[in-house]
């Protein structure tokens, strides 16, 4: 039966299977059949849009990057090659298939029975985050329920962090009752709420950088489409600098800067049909509510509020995301060659940033200093993850069917193996202890109480954390 299951989803596609979903979704919540209609339609163009984009860009990101690197001359043992070899090596996992179809019954009983309030089946797409890490346990353990139950718990402490980001997420990104919740990037919550005072302390809250901020000031060259020409120079430069006496070089150069002025200007557009997508499923989620509470219930204390987890593509185009995100390429590249015992070079996912940045642009409310000072910080952690994990990660991938490509000893994914807080609690689980499994349990068991217990509270302050930069 799993492999049915995996033949089916493989075979239509997340853009085929992720608009059914949103409208059976829209139907249970009685919008109007025809609404619901154009709902799924609109999400299967987004992410159809989505697709296109980011397939054609990444070639054009890695091929700078890589020469960036080749301009060094220092070599990294750990490469880098995407999420996607992690993708199916996760979907050709006894242990990630069984994820697959039970833990989508899962994250249904643990909505209606309340223990989440996040509604994730809308995104199942983003279920092989959790798959790839039962898949490594697997493969070192060789004790399926241990690694299944490792990814039922990434599972549990995951809809936590997704509904402690959710109000603010959905204030900042301007849909109304979502948030996001893909296992790969929701744990940068916790940087971005621990590291946030700390950057208050050192002033960054009082410094002027959100995309509007930079259009006020700089007039013309404040616009997204300018800044995406600016730094694609830039960035481009970086990627030639042995050469730029050849005219092959600024061909290049300036070709990438308009390239990358086109995805600032374009993916926007693409991000905006998406989220049309759960604009009228978010709007009867907040009229429901209405109805029950009434028009003044300051819906920050609805205890019966929940959210509708979305694709981070939703967040990918805002301006500030994409701003940062670029910007963190080339520094993340400096930084994987000085940080001391690193060995992972990261290529591919490098164009993933902006989907792994969005919690912390939501919690300091787009402020861009702080999210490229936090992502420097927990994104070197993770690269100290990628490499601890990477033998595993390689063996993995290839045991369960995916080419290793000719001239790599060892493989990552900076998008999905990168992750400090993840790679923890893999640890604890491959250590197969009862005491190091039944810490991090307890430590999930008082999250979740504070949360059901302090909730609003817990809003309530990042929102005034929030409201704090400038």
């Amino acid at each position: 039966m799993l492999q049915e299951v995996n033949t089916i989803f493989q075979t239509f596609g997340a853009s085929v299977v992720v608009p059914i979903i949103i409208f059976i979704i829209a139907l249970l919540l009685r919008v109007q059949p025809k609404t619901a209609m154009m709902s799924a339609f609109y999400a299967g163009v987004g992410l159809t849009g989505f697709t296109w984009i980011i397939t054609e860009f990444t070639p054009v990101v890695t091929k700078i990057v890589r020469q960036m690197v080749d301009n060094t001359g220092i070599k990294l043992p750990v490469v880098d090659i995407g999420w996607q070899a992690g993708s199916l090596a996760a979907f050709g996992s006894t242990v990630g298939l069984s994820f697959f179809v039970f833990g989508l019954l899962a994250e249904l009983i643990l909505f209606a029975v309340g223990v989440t309030k996040v509604f994730l089946p809308s995104n199942i797409w983003n279920n092989f985050g959790y798959m790839i890490w039962g898949t490594l346990a697997l493969y070192v353990t060789h004790n399926y329920w241990l690694s299944l139950g490792l990814e039922f718990f990434m599972l549990l402490y995951s809809l936590a962090l997704a509904e402690i980001q959710a109000d603010r997420w959905a204030d900042y990104y301007g849909i109304e009752n979502t948030t996001v919740d893909a296992l790969h990037n929701i744990e940068q919550v916790i940087p971005a709420i621990i590291l946030d005072p700390v950057w208050n302390l050192l002033g960054f809250n009082k410094i002027k950088m959100t995309p509007k901020d930079f259009q006020k000031k700089l007039g013309v060259f404040g616009e997204p489409i300018t800044m995406g020409i600016i730094l694609g120079l830039i960035i481009g430069i970086l990627g030639n600098l042995s050469s730029l006496g050849k005219i092959s070089a600024w061909g290049q150069i300036t070709k990438f800067a308009i390239q990358l002025a086109a995805v600032m200007a374009i993916f926007p557009l693409v991000t905006n049909v998406f989220a049309k997508a759960f604009i009228p499923i978010a709007t009867e989620i907040d009229e429901q509510k209405k109805k029950q509470h009434g028009e003044n219930k300051n819906s920050r204390y609805d205890k019966k509020r929940w959210f509708l987890v979305v694709d981070d593509g939703v967040g990918y185009g805002e301006s500030a995301t994409l701003i940062s995100g670029i910007i963190l390429i080339p520094i993340m590249v400096l930084i994987a060659f000085i940080l001391p015992g690193n060995k992972t070079l990261p290529v591919v996912d490098l164009i993933a940033i902006p989907y792994m940045i969005e919690s912390i642009v939501a919690v300091t409310r787009g402020n861009i200093l702080k999210v490229i000072a936090t992502g420097i910080v927990w994104f070197s952690l993770g690269l100290y993850s990628a490499s601890w994990l990477s033998p595993v990660y390689t063996a993995a991938v290839a045991h369960y069917g995916v080419a290793i490509p000719t001239g790599v000893v060892l493989v990552t994914s900076f998008n999905l193996v990168a992750r400090p807080l993840n790679a923890l609690v893999f640890a604890a689980f491959i250590s197969e202890s009862p005491v190091w499994i039944s810490l991090a349990v307890i430590i999930y068991l008082v999250m979740l109480f504070g949360l059901r217990k302090y909730r609003s509270q817990i809003w309530g302050y990042l929102n005034k954390m929030a409201m704090k930069n400038a």
